[in-house]
């Protein structure tokens, strides 16, 4: 991203991830959703296939084999590492992972379908815990084109016990949902919230409490008479000290911050459901301030669910401060290849919040929505380079050049997830958010999103009746 202006003190996720391998002393847990650190241009299966050795490097393929080079030397080092992964995807799947495991005793991988569990869905948390004090949370993937070809935004703690341990908790319910027989602990619930059938561990709160089971897992607050999983008052707080060394001045400062998490049946104690960390940054919002939204994926729905199910949750809670507080939101959605369609109308539905805004002499409404599509170039140039041995015509491999970074920024708060913006996100994926008060990381984070805002590489969305036709025009211009 040439044209795209630096901010201080922001580290290469490939070199976080390194350390966190490297420095390991102890231990390495690792959640990750498919392994594809090793770049495969000489498999006619991979979407690498074709390209030649020089254009690997330039992509930055050898990110990924440094990555895999410290697992193994950390593996090697005798270090107990475990994984927790989805199943993977073609056309490799989980091989990487199961190569670290051969003939290594000290190396352990699960794989956990959470499609046993909650009917769809994935390990889809991106999170790595080195000697439980170091720890990284981000959107990232296991995947050398995360680390030089897609755009990605994480967090890296070093030497914080209380994340650790926190983070671990987490990773254990899913490590402990591995060993169990999903369908002896699985049922069928009628969810009065979403209005829907769906299959849910039976210790679920969308479960009438008559009907449940004694959960497995370190049990979570249960709030009497009500169905579900409500936001909660007086959340799990962490209060603990931390530095931004290398972005503007750095202290030491005690600040506030979060853990959230999903689906809301794996969180535990009184920490939130990932949901409430994303809604509750929105609405943390001064009067007359901005929020500040960037997504890869954006949709008021379900996308996996057997029954659809309709998500108007951060829409409303978008047009709630727009209304009430005068706010400004700024949301960028990613536009790329694997674009999902029906974005679009649901994106138009909450420009409309502007009009609605203005609409009436009893509304004093001066808050707006705006809206940016981010465009990586040659993002419709992907895919692999042969195909039946003739040339496709395509510049990068598949599943590149593209914005995957999950966070939202008031002017108080921050919340660095790994969930896409989608309702199966945050009731039947695994996902994970940081959020904290902490001004250095709030400012260090608006940053990020104003310089992406103000690139070269968006494009305002607009709501005109020919907005389809003015949007096509611009991508092609970028």
């Amino acid at each position: 991203m040439p044209h795209l202006r630096r901010v201080p003190g922001v580290l290469s996720t490939a070199d976080v991830l390194q350390w966190l391998s490297g420095n390991a002393t102890k231990s390495l847990d690792v959640l990750a959703q498919y392994w594809q650190f090793l770049a495969q241009p000489k498999n006619p299966k991979s979407g690498d296939y074709g390209y030649s050795e020089s254009e690997m490097v330039r992509f930055g393929a050898d990110k990924g084999q440094r990555v895999y080079k410290a697992l193994e030397k950390a593996a090697d080092r005798k270090i107990k590492i475990r994984i927790v992964q989805h199943s993977g995807f073609a056309p490799d799947f989980d091989k990487e992972s199961a190569d670290l495991a051969a003939g290594r005793p000290n190396v352990q991988n699960v794989t956990l379908l959470f499609g046993d569990w909650w009917g769809s869905g994935v390990v889809h948390a991106k999170v790595w815990i080195s000697d439980k004090k170091d720890v990284y949370i981000g959107s990232a993937n296991n995947d050398w084109k995360s680390l030089s070809q897609v755009k990605e935004l994480g967090i890296y703690f070093a030497d914080c016990p209380q994340i650790a341990k926190t983070v671990e908790i987490y990773f254990q319910n899913l490590w402990k949902l591995s060993t169990l027989n999903s369908t002896a602990y699985t049922k069928v619930a009628w969810d009065k919230q979403w209005q829907a059938f769906r299959k849910v561990p039976c210790w679920s709160h969308f479960l009438k409490p008559e009907e449940r089971c004694r959960s497995p897992l370190p049990p979570s607050v249960d709030v009497p008479y009500v169905d579900g999983y409500p936001s909660l008052a007086n959340p799990e707080m962490l209060d603990f000290s931390f530095e931004t060394p290398g972005y503007k001045s750095s202290t030491k400062e005690h600040h506030l911050s979060y853990l959230s998490y999903a689906p809301p049946e794996l969180s535990f104690d009184k920490f939130q459901a990932d949901e409430q960390g994303w809604l509750d940054t929105i609405k943390s919002v001064k009067f007359g301030g901005v929020v500040r939204i960037s997504t890869m994926d954006w949709l008021g729905q379900s996308q996996y669910a057997t029954q659809t199910v309709f998500w108007p949750s951060l829409s409303s809670a978008i047009s709630e401060v727009i209304f009430s507080k005068n706010a400004t939101v700024r949301i960028l959605v990613a536009y790329w290849t694997h674009f999902i369609p029906n974005t679009e109308k649901y994106l138009k539905s909450l420009l409309y919040s502007n009009i609605l805004c203005t609409s009436s002499s009893y509304n004093h409404c001066m808050g707006k929505v705006e809206i940016k599509y981010y465009v990586v170039p040659g993002y419709n140039k992907t895919g692999p380079a042969l195909a039946q041995g003739a040339a496709t015509g395509n510049r990068y491999p598949d599943f590149t050049r593209v914005n995957h970074g999950k966070y939202a920024v008031s002017d108080v708060r921050a919340n660095i997830g790994t969930s896409n913006l989608i309702w199966d996100y945050f009731y039947t994926t695994a996902g994970v958010s940081f959020g904290t008060y902490s001004p250095a990381i709030v400012s260090q984070l608006q940053d990020i999103f104003d310089a992406d805002w103000f690139s070269p590489y968006t494009v305002p969305k607009f709501y005109f009746p020919d907005e389809k036709c003015k949007l096509s025009e611009n991508i092609v211009q970028v």
